[in-house]
């Protein structure tokens, strides 16, 4: 008896050893696969041109001898490699050095970048609500996605090819299209065309003949479009989730819908990945920078507190969005008299509003975008120059009055070469488009430009004949009082009807007897923030408090101080340079 169970014991142990070597096997034949694949085409995905029908999900393609043997395995991702769920790299200390050296070349960690897997797993970002919604895949529009690069390096760009490829339903995938902006390095030849020949899905490489910028080859990449949407994507991206879906949904639903996913963050030192907020949308300063402000109640109330339903943001960063193809063209594609890069991003949203369409964060969708403190490229003429031509264009095409802030806060701007825009006027004409008045009015009254203002110059003061001066200082810093200049830029206000003094996103604050004098961030609520200036006795009071706005004393002979109004010159103050608005008060 006890003969016979040592030997069914003996059994067990063989069979359960068996059965653990055959994973073993199978798991270092997966792993193998992966390993190998990643180097040349597929990552974990067949390398074959056969296309997924329907909208499959990618997660069911096999992939080598273990992914045809149990599919279902092929869920299981290899998340302690490194970057893995988005993670940090940690660049170990003995070869900091070297990342920093490589980190030069493209402005982001590339070592880093070149340890991750091109198909790294990602953690599905989406609030719960994004999760629980549906959309009728075989209704919406196919898209292709242009993606234009110069120079990128080799990993992120196939990170940014497979992205797309694995969590897109193949359906809504028409293409991917990569245009190549005269790149310079070998790889980025023959290499990767033979790289993306063998993709399972369909993708093109076009060649700029000469460097052309982003604007000019995203419209040769749009040329070359099959899709009924076209998708514009960086080269540094990395998709997530249920990402397209709803992006082709809501243009889907209505064709003048021009929409872009949030977009999170892809650290530029270690390649985590990082969620971006769903309570932010785009706006610009004075100066016609794009700028990330927290979404207004008013907005937060008209979706009915629903964080899911998509924002209407008054403009867009420009880097990822999607426009129906045909729409692309009827409103202008882009302005072919703007070079490189810079400003696009903002013409284009002016005439989306202005033109009749809409302009949309989806809040559902969520791509990663790798944010670089500095660009690796150089420009013809320098960036200030390209950027200054592309702003005066759009200034002078769409903004109307309202350009003047633009020049006042950029001094030397008025002599800038723009061009000829008699086709863009023509275009804002042949569209019926409405005024930036209208702009202000109705998507954007949250604008740091203000819709009405009494006064736009310099405040000079009669007795010293100093103005004041930003300084180029932040919030809560004290507003200086130099010599005057005339050339605007750090010495312009603006009056607003609100009677705020304010430079760009910035107003003249007091909030103590004395003061100082401070800039703070304009709140629209008055206050502190409230001026009255008397035309007749040229006396600027600070109402809260009753004192009116005077020369430096001698605690500090560097900013204005605010006493008693005493009738007194140091408190008499010469709003010059351009004409009066009359409003009605």
């Amino acid at each position: 008896m006890v003969a016979r169970l040592k030997v069914q014991y003996c059994k067990v142990i063989v069979l359960t050893s068996l059965v653990w070597i055959l994973v073993d096997v199978c798991l270092l034949t997966y792993y193998t696969d992966c390993m190998m694949n990643s180097q040349s085409q597929s990552g974990c995905v067949s390398g074959g041109r056969e296309r997924r029908s329907s909208g499959q999900s990618s997660s069911t393609s096999s992939a080598g001898f273990f992914g045809r043997l149990l599919p279902g395995v092929m869920k299981l991702k290899m998340t302690d490699a490194p970057g893995e769920m988005g993670r940090p790299v940690v660049i170990p200390e003995s070869q900091k050095q070297l990342m920093k050296e490589k980190f030069k070349i493209n402005q982001f960690n590339l070592m880093a970048s070149d340890i991750i897997s091109p198909n790294r797993s990602l953690s599905d970002i989406r609030m719960d609500a994004c999760k629980r919604k549906s959309y009728p895949v075989d209704a919406l529009p196919n898209t292709s996605i242009v993606i234009v690069f110069h120079n990128e390096a080799w990993s992120t760009l196939i990170r940014t090819i497979w992205s797309v490829i694995n969590r897109s339903p193949w359906k809504l995938l028409e293409e991917i299209i990569l245009v190549d902006d005269a790149s310079e390095r070998d790889f980025l030849g023959t290499k990767l065309e033979d790289y993306v020949a063998s993709l399972p899905v369909q993708v093109h490489v076009e060649r700029m003949g000469e460097r052309s910028g982003l604007i000019r080859a995203r419209l040769k990449g749009a040329a070359r479009a099959k899709g009924k949407v076209i998708t514009f994507l960086d080269a540094h991206c990395e998709c997530t989730d249920g990402w397209l879906e709803p992006l082709m949904y809501e243009i889907y639903k209505d064709r003048k819908s021009v929409v872009c996913p949030i977009i999170d963050v892809i650290s530029d030192e270690s390649f985590e990945y990082i969620t971006g907020s769903d309570m932010t949308w785009g706006g610009f300063n004075w100066k016609l920078n794009f700028r990330w402000y927290p979404v207004p109640q008013r907005e937060v109330e008209r979706r009915g507190g629903d964080r899911s339903l998509p924002l209407r943001t008054p403009t867009m960063a420009g880097g990822l969005f999607a426009i129906e193809r045909e729409y692309f063209y009827e409103i202008g594609s882009y302005d072919p008299g703007m070079d490189i890069w810079g400003g696009e991003n903002l013409e284009m949203s002016f005439r989306i509003w202005m033109c009749g369409g809409t302009l949309l964060i989806v809040t559902c969708s969520h791509v990663g975008h790798v944010f670089r403190k500095a660009t690796p490229y150089t420009f013809p003429g320098g960036t200030g120059k390209i950027i200054n031509h592309n702003n005066a264009r759009l200034a002078e095409v769409w903004m109307d009055e309202w350009r003047n802030f633009y020049y006042k806060i950029s001094p030397g701007l008025h002599q800038t070469d723009y061009g000829d825009i008699t086709e863009r006027r023509q275009l804002r004409d042949r569209l019926k488009c409405k005024s930036f008045r209208w702009y202000l009015e109705n998507v954007y009254p949250e604008s740091q430009m203000p819709l009405d203002y009494y006064f736009l110059g310099e405040l000079r003061n009669k007795e010293t004949g100093h103005c004041l001066d930003t300084m180029g200082r932040k919030a809560s810093e004290k507003v200086g009082m130099v010599a005057c200049h005339g050339m605007g830029g750090n010495q312009v206000f603006s009056y607003t009807k609100r009677k705020a003094f304010q430079n760009d996103d910035l107003c003249l604050d007091v909030s103590a007897l004395g003061g100082p004098v401070k800039l703070y961030q304009c709140h629209g609520l008055r206050g502190n923030q409230l001026w009255e200036y008397n035309k007749q006795t040229q006396t600027v009071v600070h109402i809260n408090s009753n004192q009116c706005l005077d020369k430096p004393n001698s605690q500090d002979k560097e900013s204005p101080s605010v006493g008693l109004c005493n009738g007194s010159v140091s408190q008499q103050w010469v709003l010059g340079d351009l004409e009066w608005k009359k409003l009605d008060r």
